[in-house]
């Protein structure tokens, strides 16, 4: 097993906007200076915000690259995975939990367990919301198909804003915050007869 990325940069709690010690959550301001400072070049576009994939798709369809849905969910024992998939994958939610890992079938995590562990709100689950969980309580859960994209789109915090980065910054990020994602490929819906 290879060690953990470690970049010679200064911890998201140092830096300006970032998740505080206090464990206040970062600031999209805060997320965008993290990568600034980890060498990552992330455009950033701001739009009125998009709430759902559809809305998304009207909102941010002309942005290059892949767009991403993020599914925020617990097992029965209580673990959480952020499950990051291409906006229009369709996931079996009832067997995912045997592809991830999971104990039992998946729920949703509550509105307050998304501000707790990723400082955000619902609409605004993103894969870059892993830099405010410094206990490493969410594991991560990457669609393979996603990762053969050269351009991975994600909210930087808030739903009104859309930051690209290739799939070698985003990986970078995960490690650079303490998370090896699971890159698999997930289960999709079984065609009813």
């Amino acid at each position: 097993m290879s060690e953990p990325f470690t970049p010679e940069i200064a911890a998201p709690d140092d830096i300006a906007g970032g998740a505080s010690k206090a464990g206040a959550p970062a600031t999209p301001e805060g997320i965008l200076a993290y990568l600034a400072n980890l060498g990552l070049d992330a455009p950033t576009v701001s739009h009125e915000p998009a709430f759902t994939v559809e809305q998304s798709k009207r909102i941010t369809g002309d942005i290059p690259g892949a767009h991403t849905k993020n599914l925020f969910v617990k097992d029965k024992r209580g673990r959480m995975f952020l499950v990051v998939a291409e906006h229009e994958q369709r996931i079996d939610l009832k067997r995912l939990h045997e592809v991830i890992g999971g104990t039992g079938r998946l729920s949703f995590c509550s509105a307050d367990q998304m501000m707790t562990f990723l400082g955000v709100t619902p609409g605004s689950v993103t894969s870059l919301a892993l830099i405010n969980d410094r206990s490493h309580a969410v594991s991560v859960v990457i669609e393979a198909a996603l990762m053969a994209e050269p351009v991975i789109n994600c909210h930087p915090l808030v739903n009104s804003m859309t930051t690209s980065l290739t799939r070698e910054a985003l990986l970078a990020f995960f490690r650079a915050t303490g998370h090896e994602p699971m890159i698999l490929a997930l289960p999709t819906p079984v065609a009813e007869a």
